[in-house]
């Protein structure tokens, strides 16, 4: 589950019209969404609030051996209060959890100098910090909108355990819809990078030349409403004179497509010889699937994972209209169906537009090693929660590697 802070800040991107999705760091989000998710370890807490339009705070208390927490602030100069309900009872947990999503419309900012969307924001800023306690752990964030294009981030850690007392990373990032770039600085190694992101596809054409001669004939059903997206990056380390590069390339259906959605991704390290490949799928319209295979062509080893996610619709009828089969009521067992109709399956509206159309949702995972995640994140009145644990099947006198609970109150 986000924490409220991350989920703010989106809302922020939101406010400003900036798009995250688009960025060669976001190529594999969605099968990462169903695949690395992380479960809880020992019992956290966290009490957030948005105590004015501009300004949230969160505060945070966990015990994993040791007692440890977090208190954190942050302040953006557009008001956040009009595109999110802050209240945990009314949040929309698709929109608060990690999980598949359609991708976002793509920002054209390509017209003539001076056009902008209603959403852009030029002189828009965020600013976020964060004290780990009792570590004395401090963790700073600044973004800075220069024009509708044009966006700075600034992030630092300090710490007396890291090296050189902190470290420092510095983005650019530019975005013209089509395209964007994005240029890197971090403190730690000198690392300097480089990364970008080209888009083909159905948003990214004319609406009247869209659709292809050949898809004239065809059904709406069958015709494929999608997004081509290939980029790479390439980074070097001024201190220790080693560098890296890496291409790839995802296929993903907007949600103007009706048929089945889904996001297939490939990614390739030509210096370390890494393959990747994964594919997402909504496979019902409460379910979706992903899986991921890795080959190292100078190794010739491999991975391998699938994983799995199931939202559970609440019961939206009176107890009174259910019909009782087995002591359970017809309808909670049908919350769980995978063999719904393809006609329904659901989009980012859908999902979002009505916050109590999900009572909660059921991750699970399994790799090579035979390591299965399992995570069930949800809401019980006005408590957000994450239970989950980690298990290896082959050490079964203490399968059970990770075990934990979160809380989060948001007001």
């Amino acid at each position: 589950m986000r924490e409220f802070m991350d989920y703010v800040h989106a809302a922020f991107y939101q406010a400003t019209g900036w798009n995250r999705d688009n960025s060669y760091a976001a190529l594999n989000q969605t099968p990462d969404a169903l695949l690395d998710f992380q479960t809880p370890r020992g019992l956290r807490l966290s009490l957030s609030s948005l105590a004015s339009p501009n300004f949230a705070t969160s505060y945070q208390v966990g015990s994993v051996g040791i007692v440890d927490g977090s208190i954190s602030y942050l302040y953006s100069t557009e008001p956040l209060n009009v595109l999110l309900m802050p209240t945990s009872e009314h949040v929309s947990l698709p929109q608060l959890l990690r999980s598949y999503r359609p991708l976002a419309p793509l920002p054209m900012r390509e017209g003539p100098p001076g056009t902008q969307t209603p959403f852009d924001k030029p002189d828009s800023s965020l600013l976020y910090g964060r004290l780990y306690l009792p570590q004395s752990l401090l963790e700073a964030l600044v973004v800075k909108r220069i024009s509708p294009a044009l966006q700075l981030q600034m992030s630092a850690v300090s710490g007396s355990h890291l090296r050189n007392g902190g470290t420092a990373v510095g983005l650019a990032q530019y975005d013209v819809g089509r395209y964007a770039l994005e240029g890197l600085y971090s403190s730690d190694g000198g690392l300097l990078g480089l990364r970008g992101i080209w888009n083909s596809g159905g948003d990214t054409t004319d609406p009247a030349t869209a659709v292809k001669e050949s898809d004239r004939g065809k059904p709406e059903r069958e015709r494929i409403y999608g997004r081509f997206s290939t980029g790479g990056e390439i980074y070097y380390g001024t201190l220790n004179k080693s560098g890296g590069v890496s291409l790839g390339t995802r296929f993903a259906t907007l949600p103007e497509h009706k048929g089945t959605p889904l996001s297939a991704t490939l990614t390739l390290n030509p210096l370390m010889g890494n393959i990747a490949a994964s594919y997402a799928i909504v496979a019902g319209k409460h379910c979706s699937l992903a899986t991921r295979m890795e080959f190292n062509v100078f190794s010739y080893e491999s991975a391998w994972a699938v994983g799995m996610e199931l939202w559970r619709k609440p019961l939206m009828r009176p107890v009174e209209e259910t019909k009782w089969i087995g002591g359970r009521s017809f309808e909670a067992k049908l919350a769980w169906r995978l063999d719904e109709p393809r006609d329904a399956l659901p989009t980012e509206e859908s999902r979002s537009g009505n916050e109590e159309e999900y009572a909660g949702v059921l991750k699970t995972r399994l790799d090579q090693n035979l390591r299965i995640g399992v995570l069930w994140e949800g809401r019980v009145k006005s408590l957000l929660f994450s239970l989950g644990s980690g298990i290896d099947l082959r050490k079964l006198d203490k399968p059970f590697r990770t075990l934990g609970l979160e809380i989060q109150f948001s007001s």
